[in-house]
């Protein structure tokens, strides 16, 4: 084996050797004026979680402000074997975008690349630099009468560059798919410090091999993407969102058929939640609960269309009506106002701050096959309570596209190491079911540090290898985010 590979950084930060002086030094001249930080005090927030996890530590953090300035600094840390963590907005629930404790890191951050180059809504493209935020494409969408689908929690302060290195989900994949389905083209900088200009604004291309794609969803462990080409649509003209409780994930599942059987594509986000989730917003966040029912189970969905404003609310209206008839809702609110609707979504979207605040949470970010849903629900609920009793269990997600974030709450007095041996157990728990039932253990927040073991314990060695000979000829040092997405022997 080649031993550069094997010591230089693919197993993470505390393989490297210290960064010397002078290495260091020619990366802030790369970086240019402006472009660097190396005050502790000034870090935190590149090197903190922004959820649950060990801080890392850094002795640089990089903030070139140019694709040339990127391609400079990667041909330094090539050439230096210096490895490099890249960094979008640093809003990733896996911990992709930390360096390691060990301060053997250098952190890239493409937040000053945030330029919107070019909008041309005659081929509904807007060509973006890695660091604009989420938010900022969208209102940049709007003023050309366009919609760009990609919504997250985080978009007021996610970075785009970091939505597409982990492939992005979000509330409307239902309808419009993936951050993958949503991206032409793209510029990379490669490890060794080259730039791949590949920001074709094209719906059709097959000279040769999608190279797109082995960036999308690779947690910048193969190239750092510095800017995109990103797909648009019409903006819609309508809109309605209504809250329905359900009997159960069964009826939920069976409610999602019979609306698009009722409604076709014009369903965009179709989302379960659980009573629990509820009662956290209430207490930490202090949003009341929209249904005075207080159900056990509920859906909240969105309609977009083109037509005029309030041409769904009838079809929506007889939907529901005919689903009450058939027993899978039980209790319905369709917000008549967009105040309404915001304050329908606001507990959804601000979930994850609502977690934050609950306690040590045992998060799990899965996907099986729709029609499973409600088995995984069940089976995970069973065995979780049965291993672990005490947890608060909080399960909401995507359910329109299998996605669902199966996240027991441990109490506050519990002792860490008890939560640490506690999240090891019910994660076998869950992420078995889940292989039984043909998912994946990680939907859309990705692999990053925390879900490495579990991806080297469920791959298949033959996927495994696959993964690492990729890895390793297009980051040939293993310097792009060494210890993330690729468990090396």
């Amino acid at each position: 084996m080649n031993r550069s590979l094997f010591e230089g950084g693919f197993g993470g930060g505390g393989g490297a050797p210290a960064i010397p002086a002078e290495t260091l030094a020619r990366l802030k001249e790369a970086a240019g004026p402006g472009g660097w930080i190396d005050d502790p005090a000034l870090m935190g927030r590149y090197v903190t979680p922004f959820r649950d996890g060990e801080p890392g530590r850094t002795p640089l953090v990089l903030r070139p402000d140019s694709t040339e300035r990127v391609a400079a600094i990667l041909r330094i840390c090539h050439e230096t074997r210096t490895p490099v963590v890249p960094q979008g907005g640093n809003t990733g629930l896996t911990m992709a975008g930390l360096p390691h404790p060990e301060a053997r890191e250098v952190v890239l951050s493409l937040e000053r690349m945030n330029r919107i180059r070019a909008v041309d809504p005659l081929n509904d493209t807007m060509t973006v630099e890695a660091g604009v935020i989420l938010a900022e494409i969208h209102r940049a969408a709007e003023a050309v009468d366009r919609y760009f689908p990609l919504w997250l929690g985080a978009h007021g302060s996610c970075r785009i560059g970091g939505n597409i290195s982990t492939n992005a989900g979000g509330v409307h994949v239902l309808r419009y798919g993936n951050t993958r389905q949503l991206v032409l083209g793209l510029e990379v900088v490669t490890a060794e410090g080259e730039v791949w200009d590949g920001l074709r604004a094209l719906r059709k291309d097959n000279a040769g091999y999608d190279l797109k794609q082995l960036f999308i969803g690779a947690e910048g462990t193969l190239g750092v993407i510095t800017a995109a080409v990103l797909r648009l649509y019409p903006r819609p003209g309508e809109h309605q969102t209504a809250m329905a409780a359900v009997p159960d994930p069964a009826a939920a599942v069976a409610l999602l058929a019979h609306l698009r059987g009722m409604l076709g594509e014009a369903i965009a986000a179709y989302e379960l939640m659980h009573r629990n989730c509820f009662i956290l917003a209430e207490r930490g966040l202090g949003h009341p609960d929209p249904l005075a029912s207080r159900p056990e189970w509920r859906v909240l969905f969105d309609l977009e269309g083109q037509g005029t404003p309030g041409s769904l609310r009838a079809p929506l209206e007889e939907a529901l009506a005919a689903a009450m008839e058939k027993g899978l809702v039980t209790d319905a609110v369709i917000a008549a106002s967009e105040a309404q609707r915001r304050a329908l979504w606001q507990a959804r979207e601000e979930m994850a701050e609502g977690l934050k605040i609950a306690g040590p949470i045992l998060s799990h970010d899965v996907s099986v096959p729709v029609s499973r849903v409600p088995e995984f629900i069940e089976r995970a609920d069973r065995a979780v309570t049965a291993a672990a009793p005490g947890l608060f269990l909080c399960t909401f997600g995507h359910v329109g596209d299998g996605n669902i974030h199966y996240n027991p709450v441990a109490p506050a007095d519990w002792p860490a190491e008890r939560v640490k041996e506690t999240t090891r157990e019910v994660a076998r728990l869950v992420h078995d079911i889940v292989m039984e039932l043909g998912g994946s253990i990680t939907a859309e927040h990705g692999v990053g540090r925390s879900r490495l073991a579990e991806v080297a314990h469920y791959k298949s060695p033959v996927e495994l290898d696959l993964m690492r000979r990729l890895k390793r000829a297009l980051d040939p040092h293993g310097i792009l985010n060494p210890g993330k997405v690729v468990p090396m022997e």
